[in-house]
Order: structure tokens, then sequence, then C-alpha cells
């Protein structure tokens, strides 16, 4: 019978490489939104600013701010793919307050202008080289989302109360994992990103139905804040002396965790369905007495 790989040195094996790994494989990995291609973006910044230096006083200070320009292109850009990522991730979401894609792409080109200059002073030139740059920018990474994503008819105060519950959990689940790495395990590191998963799976969940907040609102809030202190001590444990039993009472506790989140996820749908049948059934009667006969047999 075949057997999934798992050792000591991988991400959820066990220290005994003949023992096999019963952990339950990690699901809703995702692939970072910042690939190569934003990465090579900050090249051309790096690579003008090197080649400014012997340009001359005006040319270091030209070509220092198209570096400069370049730079914050890149950067802009990394930020506005993971804003997006988050954006497509949502059901429900908003557009990102400031269009960091957009804004990459004026980067891109008034630096790509400046690096024109420095070689060919003058106007004509720059200005073709930065508008082709901008348009090519936009051409490969694209804009920003600029209109909100099912929020038709979403009472907008509850929107904003269930996007400061969201921001604050997504905070303690990245301290989790900032706590985490400095015990460099990999295990735990992958054990904690399955449950972020099913916290996320939660928040997505609110996020649809932002009545479910109120029943939700501890699971977001103290028990993530628990976990997160946990997380802490862990890792301030870890560091000290490598600690069996620590790790295994950490592991214990984000099982203990998931499943209780699991069983709130549940329990949220289950009502969500319930208040669905109250009012298919509050329709029936009203047709009903309206003298429209329904023939549910089918």
């Amino acid at each position: 019978m075949a057997q999934r790989f798992g050792g000591k040195y991988s991400p959820d094996g066990s220290s005994d490489p003949q023992t096999p790994d019963r952990t339950p494989a990690y699901k809703g990995a995702q692939v970072t939104p910042v690939g190569a291609r934003s990465n090579v973006m900050f090249i051309p910044g790096i690579v003008l600013a090197a080649l400014s230096l012997g340009g001359g006083a005006l040319g270091l200070a030209m070509g220092l701010a198209g570096a400069g320009m370049l730079i914050l292109g890149a950067w802009l850009l990394r930020d506005g793919l993971k804003a997006q990522a988050a954006y497509d991730a949502r059901k429900i979401a908003r557009r990102p307050a400031i269009p960091r894609k957009l804004f990459a792409a004026v980067a891109c080109g008034i630096g790509t202008a400046i690096a024109a200059w420095t070689s060919e002073p003058g106007l004509l030139a720059p200005l073709i080289f930065g508008t082709a740059a901008g348009v090519l920018h936009i051409g490969a990474f694209g804009i920003d989302p600029m209109k909100n994503k099912g929020m038709e008819g979403v009472d907008t105060f509850q929107q904003d109360r269930v996007a400061r519950v969201v921001d604050e959990a997504e905070k303690y689940l990245a301290a989790m994992k900032d706590a985490v790495r400095r015990a460099d395990d990999r295990q735990v590191e992958a054990r904690v990103e399955r449950f972020t998963v099913k916290v996320r799976e939660m928040i997505r969940t609110v996020e649809e139905d932002p009545r479910d907040l109120t029943a939700a609102k501890k699971f977001l809030g103290v028990y993530l804040m628990g976990a997160r202190d946990a997380a802490v001590k862990f890792s301030d444990i870890n560091a000290r002396k490598p600690a069996r039993a620590a790790k295994s009472d950490f592991m214990m506790l984000l099982t203990d965790l998931e499943e209780t989140f699991d069983k709130k996820i549940d329990k949220l749908l289950l009502d969500n369905n319930a208040d669905l049948s109250v009012e298919i059934e509050v329709l029936r009667d009203r047709l009903r007495r309206e003298g429209v006969h329904l023939d549910t047999t089918g």
C-alpha cells in the first residue's frame, strides 16, 4: 500500500523517518502574488544608479533621481500585486484605497524618462521613452481593481465592523507566523499555515454574511490573541533550548483550536441555511395568501 512520504526533514514529517506522518496534508496553499517579473523591476533602478556614478554632478543627480523613481515603482508594484491578490481571494471586497499598480506605472514612466534624458537631453525622446515604459508596464501588470466587489445591498456599517475585526485577526496571524519563524522549525511553520487556512475560512464566512460577526468575534479576537501569545512563548522557549514537550503542547493547542474553529464554521453555515429556509417558507406563505399554489413535489 502506498504511503505519503514523510521524514525528519520534510515540512510535515516526524522526527523518526520510519514513523509515517499522520498529519493531514496542507490544504489551501497559495502561490505568492509577488513573482519573478515584479522582482526584476528592481534591477533597472540599481543599474541606472551604478551607471550614473561617472556622469558628473548633474548626471549623478539625475541618474539617482531616475533610479529612485524606478525602485519606488517596483516597490509600489509589489504592494499592488499583494493588494489585488487579497481582493481576488474574497467574494466581498472593497477596491484598494491607493491604486498602487497605476502609480507604479507612472513612476516607471518617469524613471525611464529621466534615464533617457541622461543619455539624450531634450524633451521629445524622454517623453517617448517614458510614455512607452508606462504603457508597457500597464500591459504587463494591469491596473488596480477600480470598483468594489459583491457590495450591492450590503450594509456598509456592518462591513466596516467586519473589516476592523478581520484586520485585527490578520495581524494576529502575521504575528504568529513571525514568532514561529524564530523557532526555525519547518513542521511548526507548516502547522501554523494550516491553522491560518482554517481561520481565513471563518473570515470568508463572516465577510459573506456580516450577521455572523457577533458569533465569530470571540474566535477572531480572543482566541487568536491567545494563539499568538502561545506562539511567542513557544518560540522564546525554543530559542533558549529546543524542547520537545513545548513543541508538542503548542501543536496540540493548534489542533484543538482548529477543531473548535471547524465546528464553529459548520454552525455558522447551518445557521445561514436555517435563515434561508425561514425566508423561503415566509415567501411560500405569502404566495399562498395571494392565491399562488406551488408544486413542491418536483
